[in-house]
């Protein structure tokens, strides 16, 4: 059952988080968790604020004898990534999600969990509400559309926040420090084709890719899961080239920012090539579970009959449109020089759908070197112009430099030996945190994140550690407690 997460330590921190748990809040659907927020806030008697593209801001006065500290931001965002398996029943918009305690570990029943940022939002509200923490004063930031255009982050403005220091609570290693992030650019690219109406003498197969595992499209894209998108192109060309098959539908992926798990492609094949055709795909998909048979153990391939489609592709834009997906970039481009594991350039194809007489390819870009991300576009952009792709790309967004001299990092790396007898790593992340579009309109903020252990985030996989949870809980409060006082003005 969903509430025995209750039970568990330290509970004002699940309780806030199994409070978020019961709110449908999908990315640009987080209406009825801004109103949550913003009624939590003005019941503890708290300035309540609520901008303009709906980021709740709350803020909460210093203890006796912490007025003079620095300002701390406690930031995390409001919405959460909707994916569930193809056999959950599940309605984001609406239903609750149903946690469940699985040994040292929180997970959801066939869907996300939200726990990104679910976790942080819930530790944020914690200290709001808390009247045993010390601290200086606070300014609780909770922003929106983090996961599909950081919308949010994008619309702050000068002078909203008063703070010195950025604690974001949306990292997903405990004991782990990050202090720099990967900036980003979405690409788009649009295929219009020519509706032909199928031949006579044929019949439809619907090709089918389940069972991968997806996930992060930063934190994940160095373990070289599949892309259901790239194996589905792959395999519908092979048809296309070899057996004269014809494309009528294609789609993949649904979220920008998680790998793709799943994919479906309609074609109709000559009568007389429909056995050839099912022998050839299926040989094919034996191969490709093969070559990803260590990353994908539940990869799944299938071949079923399905009614006559009222029409197909036109040959010339069918064959572009999948020898470009075929040559798209996807996964690890380069690594950091500067950072040994650290994915430096990456892209991520991400979603293929299929719309009345148009395809549209989405894709995501990542790079902590702007040169590098600048690169990558024009790669992608030459290969999809070439396949007579209408091609954009937009929603770009600064990554955030690392630090080493930073106050605010020096004073947490002490306080986590201090209380748990290690210095914790210091780590740059191949993601894109809001940091980077923070730190662009506040400069001179002095930014950290940091969080508890969550695995497997943007996928029905995604779960929580729960001792992870403790020691990030202890951690924030007693980094609170423990921030620096504000410099004397000559």
């Amino acid at each position: 059952m969903s509430d025995q997460i209750l039970s568990l330590q330290p509970k004002a921190v699940w309780r806030n988080f199994y409070n978020l748990t019961q709110i449908p809040r999908p990315s640009k659907k987080e209406a009825k968790v801004i109103a949550f927020m913003k009624n939590f806030g003005e019941s503890l008697g708290l300035e309540t604020i609520v901008d303009g593209v709906g980021n709740v801001i709350i803020r909460k006065p210093a203890t006796p004898g912490m007025e003079n500290r620095k300002g701390v931001i406690l930031q995390g965002h409001l919405d959460m990534v909707p994916q569930k398996n193809s056999d959950k029943v599940h309605d984001f918009e609406k239903d609750p999600i149903e946690t469940i305690i699985d040994g040292d570990w929180v997970r959801a029943s066939g869907t996300t969990l939200g726990a990104d940022n679910g976790m942080g939002v819930a530790a944020a509200m914690s200290v709001l509400e808390a009247k045993d923490l010390q601290h200086g004063p606070i300014e609780a930031l909770f922003t929106i559309d983090e996961e599909t255009g950081m919308t949010g982050a994008f619309a702050l403005k000068q002078g909203m926040l008063h703070g010195d220091i950025l604690l974001n609570l949306d990292s997903e290693t405990e004991g782990e420090l990050y202090f720099g992030c990967a900036g980003g650019v979405d690409g788009n690219f649009t295929f219009n084709f020519k509706k032909v109406t199928p031949d006579a003498h044929c019949v439809a197969l619907k090709v089918n890719v389940t069972g991968l595992k997806g996930g992060h499209s930063g934190m994940d894209i160095i373990l070289g899961r599949g892309n259901s998108c790239k194996i589905l192109s792959r395999l519908v060309w092979d048809g296309v080239k070899d057996h004269g098959a014809r494309l009528s539908f294609i789609e993949a992926g649904n979220m920008r920012n998680a790998i793709p798990r799943e994919g479906y492609a309609i074609v109709t094949v000559p009568t007389t090539e429909k056995d050839k055709f099912e022998k050839c795909l299926l040989k094919l998909a034996e191969d490709i579970k093969a070559e990803l048979s260590v990353p994908e153990q539940n990869l799944n391939i299938t071949i079923v009959p399905v009614e006559m489609p009222k029409y197909v592709m036109d040959t010339e834009t069918q064959n572009n449109l999948l020898r470009a997906i075929n040559g798209c970039p996807n996964g690890v481009m380069r690594m950091s020089d500067a950072m040994e594991g650290l994915v430096e350039t990456s892209t991520n194809l991400s979603i293929i759908s299929t719309e009345n007489d148009t395809v549209v390819i989405k894709c995501l870009l990542r790079s902590s070197v702007n040169s590098a991300k600048t690169d990558l576009t024009l790669m992608m952009g030459s290969v999809f112009e070439l396949a007579g792709a209408k091609v954009a790309f937009e929603g770009e967004y600064p990554g955030w430099k690392p630090n080493p001299d930073s106050q605010i990092l020096n004073t947490m790396r002490k306080i986590y030996n201090d209380r748990f007898g290690k210095v914790p790593e210091l780590k740059a992340i191949h993601a894109g945190l809001e940091c980077g579009l923070m730190g662009g309109v506040y400069p001179d903020w002095d930014m950290i994140s940091f969080g508890p252990t969550i695995m497997s985030p943007h996928s029905p996989d995604e779960r929580v550690n729960i001792e992870s949870v403790g020691k990030f809980w202890i951690f924030l409060s007693e980094t609170l407690k423990n921030i620096p006082a504000k410099s004397l003005k000559a």
